[in-house]
């Protein structure tokens, strides 16, 4: 759907500027379900649909990341060759082995941030402290799903704007994260790393959500559309499955993507999601190139590709 002009800050190595932005959000197929460490989510199905997460397979041996540092820091050598500057990290929730290409540069987040908004409003409802009418769940539901960014307004504003990135950030101990500067929703810095360290909480119900509120979120992020309504794309969209999808194309995924432009004359792409069909993997890679959208697209999802060969983990 057609969308305002935006402005997005964005922090790299603690350096802030504003910028004009574009579009945000992307999406990928698959529902992995929670390891064994994590506890059984219970999956409320959004939108009237009714498919359940995968339970996680009983003695799934232990792997390691074996030549996994090696081959993110070829991607980051290749990708710098073709101009882009990505930052990387990979989390093996059953053992705990975090994998990163060394760099862990703050950025404003755009659409990723809808993960926090989604889950402070769920864990209101939780509390009894507001109730989501069935209009609500479904703005929910395509906020999750298919970005949308009227929605996102809509509860941003009701919940209490940056108060909800306090409250996030002070439930998950997200040292790197920050509410925006200037008030919008979209500049909302972090780090591949936090974002990691959500989705890993998220999981294992560490954060403070309910497990059963926390079944929402995800199953939501499984079933991502394909592309996103984006009133400054051509053709009113925008291409959703860069990054984790197209580049872990063999492994089942659920993802939060974001991007905007222009950055100085840099596009932004962000990558993030849940990988295997146990959830056992959380990924969050980031992008900025100064390049056209669908070279700096090709760019995050061939680093991706490079880290992960065969498209598996």
């Amino acid at each position: 759907m057609p969308r305002p002009s935006k402005f997005l800050a964005v922090a790299v190595t603690a350096v802030f500027s504003t910028v004009m932005i574009s579009g945000c959000e992307a999406k990928v197929y698959g529902s992995p379900p929670p390891s064994p460490a994590a506890p059984q989510l219970t999956v409320v199905a959004p939108l009237g649909t009714s498919a359940p997460l995968p339970e996680a397979p009983p003695d799934r041996p232990v792997a390691t990341f074996e030549g996994l540092k090696e081959r993110a820091i070829q991607a980051t050598g290749e990708a710098a060759e073709a101009g882009a500057d990505i930052t990387v990290a990979v989390l093996d929730r059953l053992t705990g082995e975090l994998v990163t290409n060394g760099a862990n540069r703050t950025i404003a987040i755009a659409s990723v941030v809808k993960l926090f908004i989604a889950d402070d409003l769920l864990l209101q409802e939780a509390n009894g402290e507001t109730t989501l009418s069935p209009e609500d769940r479904s703005m929910l539901d395509v906020m999750l799903r298919s970005s949308d960014d009227s929605a996102a307004e809509v509860f941003w504003n009701r919940s209490g704007g940056s108060a909800i990135i306090d409250r996030v950030v002070e439930r998950y101990g997200l040292g790197s994260t920050s509410a925006p500067g200037n008030g919008r929703w979209y500049n909302t810095i972090s780090t591949v790393t936090d974002l990691v360290r959500y989705y890993d909480m998220l999981l294992a119900g560490t954060g403070g959500l309910p497990s059963e509120r926390a079944g929402i979120i995800m199953s939501n992020l499984a079933e991502s559309t394909p592309t996103a309504p984006d009133g400054m794309a051509p053709g009113g969209v925008y291409p959703q499955r860069f990054g984790i999808p197209e580049g872990l194309y063999a492994e089942p995924v659920a993802v939060k993507q974001g991007w905007m432009c222009c950055i100085g004359s840099d596009w932004m792409h962000l990558s993030t999601g849940v990988v295997g069909p146990d959830r056992r993997y959380v990924m969050a890679i980031g992008s900025m190139q100064p390049a056209g959208a669908e070279e700096a697209r090709r760019a995050i999802t061939d680093a991706v590709k490079t880290i992960f060969p065969g498209g598996r983990i």
